[in-house]
């Protein structure tokens, strides 16, 4: 949940319902089981129910002491706060080392720096973070206080009195006017509506934008309490008894009974609004608290998504376990040097100058013991005190750096105008800073389809009905006017008009308007009444015009209204539509009948009942009375779920069946959404026996999902197919190129989708996912051992090798360091060899295609590890008619196995698990809210973007983290290397030759802004040179800049160039008299010019603020030293002004510079010469074209 009521006056809970599912997963077989408990309602016991006696607020709280309605989002108060957060931040392992460090240099043996210099570091880094987290808490806690302190209109006594927000308490009776937001959990008493149907809008809880509806039962609203303005309010009119289920996450679920007025009746997800909410389009509504502050819904669903962290910051620390073995192995050099040269010169302690154990001075002290604790204890605290001269060797300011450095990626990444989306007015968005380096190293990527691939904005192509296909040829209905047909004079009759025009068949309106009575017209007409009816879409007219009637009546031909529809399914909101434009407009709902306009009449069909979808029935329908008191049960669903509970009574409903399964596949093939349409007279006695075991089903506490299912299953029987829908889903712009790009960069592409298999297969040709070259491998098993075998041939015939146990990405990295880049000799030319990203012939034209129901059995049956072989052996993996969690267990199948990173794109509520799952998560601003967009770590308007996001900013932050680690990692231990051989030149006392300060602004000051700089600007190369050749993105999969080995030579180059550092002023100044101090000066800013000029060698993109900060740095440091050498107090004093004279010790400076810095110029040159990378090649292509593109246009210059 994020609130973000800020600048807003209403509350903006946003929660994820995929996050609750996640939360809940604890195994593998959880994650990944496909079984109806997962979809069920929490199961409710007599003992664990919660009593809400209605308006009585005393008698429930003082019985069950529930919460109050204040909300706390903060993490602290002005008490906790400094404990609190100390404790959070210390979670850092190397904030602990630091503190120990502080805490030792405060002992008086081992105080080799100032004690108020040692805590400096460790304090700028707390309180800077504290600062920051203090900032945020305040905020919350300004959001917390206003929006405890909002009003709502309560009933107290016999009238609404105004009350803040934070004193409702559950059991009283709150009254919301239109456009407020609720300010807790209620169940619906009564509303402005006669029929008890109030909208709201719950963009603040689930991102959907679209109205829903929400009912207040009949026997409230009948007997509830009057509404006047002003007047008392009889309190017996509002007293009851609600029995519901304790507080739970589950925001689509409600399940509860209501005693009132001597009746027992259920309660349901329709008759409760949750906080955070907004009433729309209705004047009023008056409703009971039944949850209220952290126990409401939204509260509960506020837990934030799991973190993620880098993979590049866990090699990090791996090799600061390595810094942390040289520091150890330093000290126990420095510890044992120390012993031996004590056990050398124990006799010449007391006469030494510089070493004694007694005191020599004359008075009280004479032949003391000065500083002296014996031989052992001198070389543990000798130890102690190299940890402290050493501790930078553990760069602390490494964490605040790659902090500011992925802050400032995030900042250009939101501004790229190249990824925003003007269609939706939507711009990139980063919703996680820690995993900025990862999106250069994805091998994987797992997509949805709908809404990430499609624009999610369904249109109504084509239909079969009563086994004919109709849509080949469409027209708007414009184009009828004037033709004189039937169809043409029913269109000029119409009342309604829609939005946008629909094109329509004009045989099938020709059937429509004909009065006719054969089985054809009839299916027709029950065919789209279904299409009608069968749908939770409201209606929306535009005209505030009340729409109440009885019976039918004749329409004003002169008077046409808009008519918008809202619905939670695009796919509805275009059945809906169509219907509309073939004639049948619904214009009308309420919680008891709907309105729909058929022709030239309206019509008025109770409505007796409703099974909504669920995704194990794959189906939904409705029980509706007819205006001649026939009953219908109409129905539509998937067409795998429809075709076994049809009718088999007669050869025409076979004919009829397959015709629509033949009209069904040819739709599939165009890529069409398809659902089949299906209805049947019920009898009275099925009628009866429905509405009891509905009604008992409904009022059940306990399994009510369950028995309303089984009670679907009653009337979902022996039904007459009417015919099938096919709904147009268009790709998004840009998806071909951006799927084809992905693959030249050797990322592979799965789509995971819960349409039919035909459909995605589709719309996999024409994304160029998949190509009719590929040889298409289709696992569609119904058993355990069905799916075994076929895995099992399919792994024979293919050839494909069984893996022990969990397999890494080596081979995978072989592979594409086989297969580099090629540069045409023509740098103009922009033609690269394709290749396969590594995998041979055969494999790279295989494409798995295997359906949710072999999942089923492949997840939980240990046949994990034959669906992964065969799997990363294709190319391409296509899974259909997938459920949420089954697309989180696809990318655990990866994820658990190999080594390689994984990145989850989707756009709705059913993505939210997978997205979550993944290494890298990218949320969808589509058309199903926010769902995914809030659970994600990246989010983003059209699913081309994802091109740009990894190929372009992708690698640069990969690139520029890798270096700046490294670079930290060097600059910090080629400091410590030259402490460490200046202790082992004067007899290992860990005295040190610069200042304190010096010391610490090192790496605080002097060396810390260039790589921050560095890290978020630098470009080895530019965005259209990495657009055009994808492949250089396989140099994250090959981690380039970043491993082991580089890590080695870093540390050899360190070695090499913190021995130059010393020895070189040590020999220069062998024969004079310069002092300590002297050469610590020179030291300090040899050592800063030395890593400044060692980073500007590694910069690709020179710009004004590079050079600033790279240059600015060395200056800043001298002007440090000046500032610090004029203090008369420092034992430094004045050095800095005498050595600056000298053009011994500026030469000295160059001689250190050059030596030190010689070897890795040739490393670098040779190996950049006879082993150049594809970055390599492709920046000598980049500066090639320049200059080729520069001297072209001089001529024209000469010439002008």
């Amino acid at each position: 949940m994020e609130l973000q009521n800020n600048n807003r006056s209403s509350s903006s809970f946003e929660i994820s319902k995929g996050s609750t599912l996640m939360q809940e997963k604890h195994g593998k077989s959880q994650r990944v089981r496909h079984k109806s408990t997962q979809f069920e309602d929490n199961l409710l016991h007599e003992e664990n129910t919660r009593l809400i006696y209605i308006n009585d607020p005393r008698k429930t709280n003082d019985k069950y002491e529930f919460t109050g309605n204040e909300i706390t989002t903060s993490k602290y108060t002005l008490i906790t706060f400094l404990p609190k957060n100390i404790f959070i931040q210390f979670h850092r392992v190397a904030y602990l080392y630091f503190l120990a460090i502080a805490a030792l240099n405060q002992l008086p043996p081992l105080a080799v720096f100032g004690r108020t210099v040692s805590l400096f570091p460790l304090l700028f880094v707390l309180c800077v973070t504290a600062i920051k987290d203090g900032y945020e808490d305040w905020r919350r806690h300004r959001s917390d206080q206003k929006e405890n302190n909002r009003e709502a209109l309560v009933l107290q006594g016999d009238r609404f009195q105004l009350k803040k927000w934070k004193k409702i308490r559950a059991g009283e009776v709150v009254k919301i006017l239109s456009d407020e937001t609720i300010p807790c959990d209620i169940v619906l008493l009564s509303t402005s509506d006669p029929s008890g149907l109030a909208y709201i809008q719950t963009m603040n809880l689930d991102g959907e934008s679209n109205l829903k509806t929400r009912y207040a039962r009949q026997e409230t609203v009948s007997a509830g309490p009057e509404d006047p303005i002003s007047g008392p309010i009889r309190e017996d009119s509002v007293s009851g008894l609600i029995r519901c289920e304790q507080p739970n996450r589950n925001i689509y679920e409600f399940t509860a009974n209501m005693e009132f007025n001597g009746q027992k009746f259920s309660l349901s997800q329709s008759n409760i609004v949750l906080r955070g909410c907004q009433l729309k389009n209705t004047e009023s509504i008056i409703g009971v608290v039944v949850y209220a502050g952290q126990e409401t819904k939204a509260m509960l669903n506020s837990a934030a998504s799991p973190s993620k962290r880098s993979r590049l910051e866990g090699y990090m620390n791996r090799e600061t376990l390595w810094l942390s073995v040289f520091l150890l192995v330093m000290c126990m050099v420095v510890a044992c040097g120390m012993g031996l040269w004590l056990l050398r010169h124990k006799e010449e302690l007391n006469t030494l100058p510089y070493y004694r154990k007694v005191y020599f001075t004359y008075g009280k002290d004479k032949f003391k013991k000065y500083k002296y604790y014996g031989i052992p204890m001198e070389t543990f605290f000798s130890f102690l005190s190299s940890v402290i001269v050493f501790q930078i060797m553990i760069p602390i300011s490494l964490y605040i750096t790659m902090e500011l450095v992925r802050l400032g990626q995030s900042y250009f990444m939101i501004e790229d105008r190249h990824m925003y989306d003007s269609s939706t007015g939507s711009r990139f968005q980063c919703r996680s800073l820690n995993i900025n380096e990862d999106l250069g190293q994805i091998r994987y990527v797992f997509s949805d389809k709908t809404g990430t691939l499609t624009e999610n904005k369904m249109e109504f192509r084509r239909a079969s009905v009563y086994g004919n296909n109709y849509g080949s040829s469409l027209l708007v209905t414009d184009s009828f006017e004037g033709q004189g047909t039937a169809a043409a004079k029913a269109v000029g009759r119409r009342r309604w008009k829609l939005n946008s025009e629909i094109a329509v068949d004009y045989e099938l309106m020709e059937l429509l308007t004909k009065d006719l009575a054969g089985d054809e017209r009839i299916a027709a007409h029950e065919f789209f009444l279904t299409l009608a009816a069968c749908n939770t879409v409201i209606p929306i007219p535009s005209s505030g015009r009340s729409s109440s009637f009885t019976g039918s009546e004749s329409l004003d031909n002169d008077n046409v209204e808009t008519i918008n529809y809202q619905g939670e399914s695009p796919d509805e909101q275009a059945l809906v539509s169509a219907a509309s434009a073939y004639g049948y407009t619904l214009f009308e709902r309420t919680s008891g009948h709907i309105g729909i306009e058929i022709n030239d009449k309206r019509l008025r069909f109770d409505v007796l009942g409703l099974h909504e979808f669920d995704s194990v029935r794959k189906r939904m329908s409705v029980v509706v009375r007819f205006p001649d008191n026939s009953v219908k049960v109409l129905v539509k669903g998937a067409d795998n779920s429809m075709f076994g509970i049809l009718a088999k009574d007669s050869e025409r409903n076979d004919l009829v069946r397959h015709a629509t399964e033949s009209h069904l596949t040819e739709y599939s093939s165009q890529g069409l959404r398809t659902l089949v349409v299906a209805a049947r007279d019920l009898t009275d006695a099925e009628l009866e026996q429905w509405q009891r075991m509905y009604e008992d089903a409904s009022t059940s506490l306990a399994d009510r999902a369950q028995k309303l299912r089984q009670t679907a299953l009653l009337i979902e029987s022996n039904l007459n197919l009417l015919g099938a829908t096919g709904i147009e889903d268009k790709l998004q712009d840009g998806v071909p190129e951006a799927i084809e790009a992905l693959r030249q960069a050797g990322i592979k592409v799965w789509v995971l989708t819960g349409d039919k298999q035909e459909t995605a297969i589709s719309i996999g040709l024409s994304c160029k996912l998949l190509s009719t070259d590929m040889q298409q491998i289709i696992i569609n098993g119904n058993s355990e051992e069905e799916c075994k075998n076929l895995l099992a041939a399919e792994k024979a015939k293919y050839g494909v090798k069984s893996s022990n146990g969990k397999k890494n990405s080596s081979k995978s990295k072989e592979n594409t360091e086989n297969n580099h880049l090629e540069i045409p000799n023509d740098t103009k030319s922009s033609n690269v060899p394709e290749g396969c990203s590594g995998k041979d012939e055969v494999n790279a034209s295989l494409a798995l295609i295997i359906d949710g129901n072999s999942l089923v059995y492949i997840l939980e049956k240990d046949l994990e590890t034959d669906l992964f072989d065969l799997a990363t052996s294709c190319q391409v993996v296509l899974c259909c008619r997938v459920a949420p969690l089954q697309k989180a267990g696809i990318v655990d199948l990866i994820k658990s196995r190999t080594d390689d990173m994984t990145l989850a794109i989707g756009d709705g509520a059913n993505d939210v698990s997978m997205i979550q799952m993944a290494d890298v998560g990218v949320g969808i601003c589509g058309q199903e809210g926010r769902q995914a967009v809030m659970a994600s770590d990246f989010a983003m308007g059209q699913f081309r973007f994802l091109k740009r996001l990894l190929l372009v900013h992708g690698h640069w932050n990969y690139q520029r983290v890798g270096y700046l680690i490294l670079y930290n990692f060097y600059r910090n231990a080629v400091f410590v290397l030259m402490l460490f051989w200046y202790i082992l030149c004067t007899a290992f006392s860990t005295t040190s030759a610069l200042t304190d300060w010096s010391s610490v602004f090192y790496s605080v000051i002097y060396t810390s802004v260039p790589t921050i700089f560095v890290g978020i600007l630098d470009k080895d190369l530019s965005h259209r040179t990495l657009l055009q050749y994808p492949k250089l993105y396989g140099a994250g999969h090959r981690q380039e800049a970043y491993n082991m080995h580089l890590f080695w030579i870093t540390m050899c180059d360190t070695l090499w160039q913190s021995l130059v550092l010393f020895y070189i002023p040590l020999y220069v100044y062998k024969e004079s008299t310069i002092d300590i101090w002297s050469m610590g000066s020179l030291w300090t800013l040899a050592v800063v010019i030395l890593v400044s000029i060692h980073l500007a060698m590694d910069i690709q993109r020179w710009i004004f603020v590079t050079h600033a900060a790279v240059w600015g740095s060395i200056v800043i440091t001298y002007a440090c030293m000046v500032v610090l050498d004029s203090v008369p107090i420092l034992p430094n004093y004045w050095t800095i002004y005498n050595l600056a004279k000298s053009p011994t010790y500026w030469l000295t400076i160059l001689l250190i510079i050059i030596v030190a810095l010689l070897p890795r110029f040739l490393f670098k040159a040779v190996h950049q010469h006879f082993w150049p990378s594809d970055i390599q090649i492709a920046r000598e292509a980049e500066v090639l074209r320049k200059q080729a593109n520069y001297l072209s246009s001089k001529p024209n210059q000469d010439s002008s």
